[in-house]
């Protein structure tokens, strides 16, 4: 092979080298959601879109392709101070888009440098204005002035700034054991607080149930004493008809008198009683019957013959002598009372009463001194 035949060959792969080259350089494609800018001998000539795009070799340059994309930025914990001198470390994310390639890549150098420095720099401003306390429940207000302050500043960048957060705020670790202790200190309050709301619910509960309760036991006791007062008045109203249908005589009264007596003499306390005026009319009429009985017993004896002048003369010598043991048996009776008077003082004798103080009344078998004396003998 001559050297001129090596010559061509070289000059034909050269030229095919060149050609394949300018057509890598005059052909690009741009991918979706991506922007690149054109120069054209070192100036702006356009921005190009996703697609197929035909450059002019050695003429024509294309700078790095940006992204379109939402981007999330995530810068390093900051020191910021609060209006309460409190030093506090803030992590903040910033979420921005570039929507204009053009300014993002002629207006500043590095924006996402800018973004950060000047979320730093918003993020002290706003915080130094707030407590301690209010930056940390002042969250979504922090949010929005750093969105409003950097999207105004960022829109001549070609960008725009969706959404800044708050990552984390972390105070001194002496300022942390502080709060600790402030809200333990919080829950503990609270927790006595309801305590003692339960404790006085359940003690105005059971106030409010024993009050019903002794309501309704009173009523029940109200009722219940009403119909026993229907009962017993009820009751006295059939003995009060029973006894008058009755008609019970003097002596029968008298008789349940006293067998009253008693009754009213029962317990060691009872040291005085009274009775009324009333008991030797009683005492008479108890008499009275048992004289009646006595005479009607001796009424059914045999008959015997008709008396004569002398049986009539024994019977009224009877008489006499029953009449004077009768008076006899009252006058050991009055006697007997003046000196219980004596020795008890306290019995008190009105005018129509007489004190009696355990006086044991014998059964008397007396007749009835209105009644006329009898001639003894067979009806």
């Amino acid at each position: 092979m001559d050297v001129g035949a090596i010559l061509l060959l070289v000059v034909v792969i050269a030229v095919i080298l060149f050609v394949a080259t300018v057509l890598m350089k005059s052909v690009r494609i741009i991918p979706q959601a991506r922007a690149g800018v054109v120069e054209r001998l070192g100036k702006y000539q356009r921005t190009l879109t996703p697609g197929l795009t035909i450059l002019i070799p050695f003429v024509d340059r294309l700078l790095p392709l940006l992204d379109l994309r939402e981007q999330v930025v995530s810068f390093p914990p900051q020191p910021v101070i609060t209006s309460d001198n409190l030093v506090v470390s803030i992590d903040t994310v910033v979420y921005f888009q570039v929507t204009d390639a053009r300014a993002a890549t002629y207006e500043i150098a590095n924006y996402i440098q800018a973004v950060e420095q000047l979320t730093i720099t918003t993020l002290r401003n706003v915080v130094g204005g707030l407590n301690l306390e209010e930056a940390l429940t002042s969250r979504d207000q922090i949010n929005g002035q750093l969105r409003g302050v950097l999207d105004e500043a960022t829109g001549r960048w070609g960008l725009r700034v969706s959404r800044v957060e708050l990552k984390a705020i972390e105070p001194p670790h002496s300022i942390q054991d502080s709060m600790e202790k402030q809200m333990r200190a919080e829950r503990d309050r609270r927790a006595l607080i309801l305590t003692a709301e339960g404790t006085k619910q359940s003690a105005i509960l059971t106030a409010e149930g024993e009050r019903q309760a002794q309501i309704l036991k009173a009523e029940g006791q109200a009722k219940a004493a009403v119909l026993r007062a229907d009962g017993e008045s009820q009751a006295i109203q059939k003995v009060f008809e029973a006894i008058h249908r009755g008609d019970p005589d003097p002596k029968l009264l008298a008789y349940q008198y006293l067998q009253t007596l008693p009754k009213i003499a029962e317990g060691t306390s009872n040291k005085l009683w009274i009775i009324p005026s009333e008991v030797g009319e009683a005492l008479k009429g108890i008499g009275g019957a048992i004289g009646n009985v006595g005479q009607g017993l001796q009424g059914q004896t045999p008959s015997r013959p008709a008396p004569g002048p002398e049986t009539e003369r024994d019977s009224l010598e009877t008489d006499a002598r029953a009449f004077e043991e009768e008076a006899a048996r009252r006058s050991e009776l009055d006697a007997e009372a003046e000196r219980i008077l004596q020795h008890h003082p306290g019995v008190d004798l009105g005018n129509d009463h007489r004190g009696i103080i355990d006086l044991d009344v014998p059964d008397l078998d007396i007749p009835d001194p209105q009644d006329p004396p009898r001639a003894q003998g067979p009806a």
